[in-house]
């Protein structure tokens, strides 16, 4: 059976439609209107092995903060329709992850049970790009994609004075673990309980 799912979400603020296969290529189609979090949802779908597709229009011309967390919640959403019940899924996932001088560990659980700890001190460090992503829109962004997807997921920051090598390593991080626990390795659902949800 395809791990594939599509979310579209609609508010005053955004319109989003968002589509992933689990299995897929690595392919990332992605249009937020912000090019840096453009880059970092490529990442995503990159390092993650999956095929993701993001069609997102906000309100830009206030700021970037509705369409950074509508499109993660809209991801997030996907990505857990997409796992279905987690039928012999690896569910755990971490590991170190540098970008130059930055480093970052990520640890997550398809545990269908949100949580996220983000110890990430980010120097100061002027918004990214045009129109701009603030820095601060990172753990946002991450910890709504995880809380949508029902995923418990820890983050800290080890070494990293660049911001954007900081954030691209989260990204990339989260990328590979989400890689590693939705391989399917067994036959049934790795809990005791018989369901993870």
């Amino acid at each position: 059976m395809a791990r594939t799912a599509q979310r579209n979400r609609s508010t005053k603020e955004t319109s989003i439609e968002v589509s992933i296969n689990l299995d897929g290529t690595g392919t990332g189609d992605i249009s937020t209107g912000i090019p840096f979090y453009d880059h970092m949802l490529d990442q995503l779908a990159r390092h993650g092995g999956f095929d993701l597709t993001v069609r997102a229009e906000g309100d830009l011309h206030i700021d970037t903060h509705h369409t950074v967390e509508d499109v993660a919640i809209a991801v997030g959403e996907a990505l857990r329709d997409a796992l279905g019940d987690k039928a012999g899924v690896r569910r755990f996932a971490s590991g170190s992850f540098p970008l130059d001088e930055a480093l970052v560990d990520v640890a997550l659980d398809l545990s269908g049970r949100p949580f996220v700890a983000w110890d990430v001190d980010l120097p100061e460090c002027l918004p990214l790009g045009n129109p701009a992503f603030d820095p601060s829109l990172a753990e946002h962004a991450v910890s709504s994609l995880a809380t949508a997807a029902n995923i418990t997921l820890h983050v800290n920051l080890r070494a990293g004075r660049n911001v954007h090598h900081i954030i691209e390593a989260t990204f990339k991080g989260l990328a590979r673990c989400l890689r590693d626990a939705v391989r399917v390795d067994s036959a049934g659902v790795p809990s005791t309980k018989g369901v993870l949800s």
